[in-house]
């Protein structure tokens, strides 16, 4: 949950939004995934039927580069470099992109990792494809950070009572 999501959304006296913290949008649902309306179904059918697609167009791709280097004669164990290159690329990949849908990634070790999810992009399609078929990717990790940060709203609110500078002194 980012420092803007947390705040109150509106103050006292204000009219419009709900008070308290904001749930974070997930890429392509929105915040649907909150109460799972507005077309989220829908969403998760397209989020899986177009990472699916978008791996397949992706490996053939990786064919035709494959061919390239056949057609080029570089000889034999380019070629298997080459294809054990993408294979633990995109494994580890996949690893990668799974694991930040259960806890946000290190945003070092991230940036350290941006040349290897590159190369593995068929892997992070597979596991966004994969995760799609049973929620919004990412989707448990925003929830549980939503439902944290209501409590902790909701434990703040309940402190307050009344105006302190109504309070009698001694």
């Amino acid at each position: 949950m980012s420092a803007e999501n947390g705040t109150p959304d509106s103050t006292a006296g204000s009219t419009g939004a709900p008070a308290g913290p904001r749930p974070e949008p997930i890429r392509f649902f929105g915040t649907t995934w909150v109460d799972h309306d507005n077309g989220y179904a829908a969403r998760r059918i397209g989020v899986a039927v177009g990472s699916l697609a978008a791996a397949a167009v992706s490996c053939l791709a990786l064919r035709f580069a494959y061919q390239g280097l056949q057609i080029a004669e570089v000889g034999g164990f380019v070629g298997i470099l080459a294809v054990g290159m993408f294979a633990v690329c995109s494994a580890l990949a996949f690893g990668h992109t799974w694991e930040a849908f259960k806890r946000r990634p290190d945003p070092d070790r991230q940036r350290s990792l941006r040349g290897l999810l590159s190369v593995g992009f068929v892997g992070s399609l597979l596991a966004y494809f994969f995760r799609s078929l049973t929620e919004a990717p990412g989707e448990k990790l925003h929830r549980e950070e939503y439902r944290t940060a209501r409590e902790q709203y909701e434990k703040r609110i309940s402190r307050r009572s009344g105006n302190p500078g109504k309070r009698r002194r001694p």
